[in-house]
């Protein structure tokens, strides 16, 4: 009976399991540190202990026997890589897959693919869909190994909208009838009409979300929407920007095109994922307003998600990626605040190019400016979920004093060679997320 309350507290309170977790003392010694944010480095030292990094200095720090030294070799020190699209239920399994197996074989399936992109490098994520809220919980408790995760819980759809997977056979739908498979596992939430958008957001709050996603617009992946239909009404996004106001957090939702996008910015919407079809007013708009844009670099090659040639669904993959180009180019002229991610979805091959996905950046951005999108950008706009957030101590995103010890030592400058992040494997030497090592190859003292 003992075995089952303490069960039942660590599902209920993962903060138990994290206060009785062994501390530790890491110093980690001549490395160049890049904090995230300016472009200057510095040589200097890291001293970690338990999960946050204690001191920064360029003198040396002296320690006890207690503390585990690492000589970092003048390598490059930078702060764990922030994610902010990913989709960890359905980025290593098929569409096929996603839609038949059942909900404990994908969170399997996802818990190895969440410990993959740790090693990759990645310490932090935002799931933005398809019910990740157990496996955020698991890896918090450390059942599984896995980034830090900011998960939406279920999409939030309109029928017919992107987030609607169900059979042609589907409709007409019950009222009040029995939910799907899908939206009993919250992973997707079906609502129409502004008080059940209300409820369906109050409940993803109430199960531990950090943030809210509706669909906004037509998607490339999803059978029913064109790509240029606006999905939801200002009304209806009021009642979920109200609910995540009223919770302390916010609202982003999918959309490519300028009439989604309006429509969601004059219900409360605070973050916009995609954006690739934007026109220069409506990015104008966003700058002006503070919208964040969350974009991912999708273009017509071999990183694109699969999508069956000659299907609806490649073409309108086709009309959007032809837009990326000139959406980066209006986000930087009108400055808009903007994050990266990658959205790898229903493909284990697209998955494991992360890096490289952060590294063709460079098409729009230099170095720099890259890894500060993916490492203290990413975090300013994680920040936005407020005391939602589970990770309250320290900061994201920077090596800073008092910050969480997220950081990667790299075997070469990103800043000189950004084409480094697109091989973690073989040039990050050393993973450490919350002070605890995951990754590595050098030696200690």
């Amino acid at each position: 009976m003992k075995t089952i309350y303490l069960l039942l507290a660590l599902i209920l309170c993962p903060g138990l399991y994290a206060q009785n977790a062994t501390k530790n003392s890491v110093l980690i010694r001549n490395v160049r540190i890049f904090d995230g944010k300016s472009a200057q480095t510095q040589e200097g030292h890291i001293l970690v202990q338990d999960d946050l990094i204690k001191t920064i200095s360029k003198g040396e720090i002296t320690v006890g026997d207690e503390v585990r030294v690492i000589d970092g070799k003048g390598m490059f020190a930078m702060p764990g890589l922030i994610d902010a699209h990913v989709h960890l239920l359905f980025e290593s399994v098929g569409q096929q897959q996603a839609l038949f197996l059942d909900f404990a074989m994908l969170n399997f399936i996802a818990a190895r693919a969440a410990e993959k992109q740790l090693l990759r490098g990645f310490t932090t994520v935002r799931d933005l869909g398809g019910g990740a809220l157990t496996l955020a919980r698991a890896i918090d408790m450390g059942l599984v190994t896995g980034p830090r995760v900011f998960a939406s819980g279920a999409f939030i759809s309109q029928t017919g909208g992107h987030g609607d997977f169900g059979f042609p056979t589907d409709v007409p739908r019950k009222i009040g009838g029995e939910l799907s498979y899908a939206e009993k596992n919250g992973i997707v939430a079906l609502a129409d009409g502004a008080d059940q958008v209300l409820l369906r957001a109050r409940e993803q709050l109430r199960q531990g979300a950090t943030q809210l996603k509706l669909m906004a617009g037509g998607g490339v992946s999803s059978n029913y929407d064109p790509l240029d239909v606006t999905q939801y009404t200002v009304e209806e996004f009021r009642a979920a920007a109200q609910a995540a106001k009223n919770w302390g957090t916010y609202v982003t939702v999918h959309a490519y095109t300028p009439d989604a996008v309006r429509t969601a910015i004059e219900g409360g919407v605070t973050c916009i994922d995609h954006g690739q079809l934007l026109d220069e007013p409506t990015m104008k708009l966003m700058a002006e307003k503070g919208i964040w844009l969350s974009i991912q670099p999708f273009l017509d090659d071999e990183d694109a998600n699969p999508q069956p040639e000659g299907s609806a669904n490649r073409a309108k993959q086709l009309e959007m990626s032809a837009g990326t180009d000139q959406a980066y180019i209006l986000a930087r002229k009108y400055g808009v605040k903007t994050a990266w991610g990658t959205d790898a979805l229903f493909d284990p091959k697209q998955a494991v190019k992360q890096g490289k996905k952060l590294a063709k950046m460079k098409r729009w951005y230099s170095p720099l400016e890259i890894l500060r999108m993916a490492t203290y950008d990413n975090a300013q706009l994680l920040a936005m979920s407020g005391k939602r957030s589970p990770y309250q101590k320290g900061k994201l995103g920077e090596l800073s004093e008092g910050a969480y010890a997220d950081l990667i030592l790299v075997d070469g400058n990103p800043l000189k060679d950004i084409d480094l992040v697109a091989d973690p494997e073989r040039n990050f030497k050393l993973i450490m997320k919350g002070g605890k090592i995951y990754k590595n190859t050098l030696t200690a003292d």
